[in-house]
C-alpha cells in the first residue's frame, strides 16, 4: 500500500511539475489580445475543413481502387482535426507573450519550439503595424519590428489590439529618437 502511495505522489508531483513549468513559462510577461485565441482557431478550423476534405477525397480514391474499409482514413484525419480546433489553440495561446521594457522588446513564443527574442530598441530600424483582413475582423493588428543585421532581423508580435501596437510603435519610436540625439 505504502508502495502504491509512493508511486502516487511521484505521479502528482511530476503532474505538478508540467502544469507549473506550462504556467511558469510566460511569468511575468504580458500576454496576448484575447481575441487572438479566437483567430487561432478560426485559422484552425479552415486547416480542419481542408484536411477533412483531402482525408474524404483520399477515402474515397483508396475505397474505390483498394477496397478498404470506410472510415480507415477519414476517422483518424477527424480525430486529428478535433484536436487542432479544441486543444491546440489554448496552447498555442498561453505560449506567447511580450514585455516592454525601457530598453528592449522581448517576445516570448513557442509550442514545441520555444524561442526568446529579446531586441534593444538601439538595434531597431523601423517598425510596422500589419492588418490582415481576418485581424481586422477579430480587431487585431501585429507589430513588426526590423532590426540592423541579417539574421533574424525582423521580429513578429501578432494578437494585439490595434490600439496597443500603435501605442507600442510610438514608444518604440520614442526611444529610438532619444537614442538618436
Amino acid at each position: 500500500m505504502t508502495e502504491h502511495a509512493s508511486k502516487s505522489s511521484n505521479a502528482d508531483r511530476f503532474g505538478a511539475m508540467e502544469t507549473d513549468s506550462s504556467h511558469n513559462y510566460n511569468q511575468g510577461l504580458t500576454p496576448l489580445h484575447p481575441p487572438q485565441k479566437s483567430l487561432i482557431r478560426f485559422n484552425m478550423i479552415l486547416r480542419a475543413l481542408v484536411l477533412l476534405i483531402l482525408a474524404s477525397v483520399a477515402e474515397t480514391l483508396l475505397y474505390m481502387h483498394h477496397e478498404i474499409q470506410p472510415g480507415m482514413v477519414l476517422f483518424p484525419a477527424a480525430f486529428f482535426a478535433i484536436l487542432l480546433v479544441f486543444v491546440l489553440p489554448n496552447r498555442i495561446y498561453r505560449r506567447w507573450g511580450y514585455d516592454m521594457g525601457d530598453e528592449q522588446l522581448r517576445v516570448l513564443r513557442g509550442f514545441l519550439w520555444r524561442k526568446d527574442t529579446i531586441v534593444p530598441f538601439n538595434r531597431i530600424q523601423h517598425i510596422d503595424v500589419a492588418q490582415g483582413p481576418l485581424q481586422r475582423l477579430f480587431g487585431l493588428s501585429t507589430l513588426i519590428v526590423h532590426t540592423a543585421g541579417t539574421h533574424n532581423s525582423i521580429v513578429t508580435l501578432p494578437g494585439l489590439a490595434t490600439i496597443d501596437a500603435e501605442d507600442m510603435r510610438e514608444t518604440i519610436k520614442g526611444h529610438i529618437r532619444q537614442d538618436m540625439i
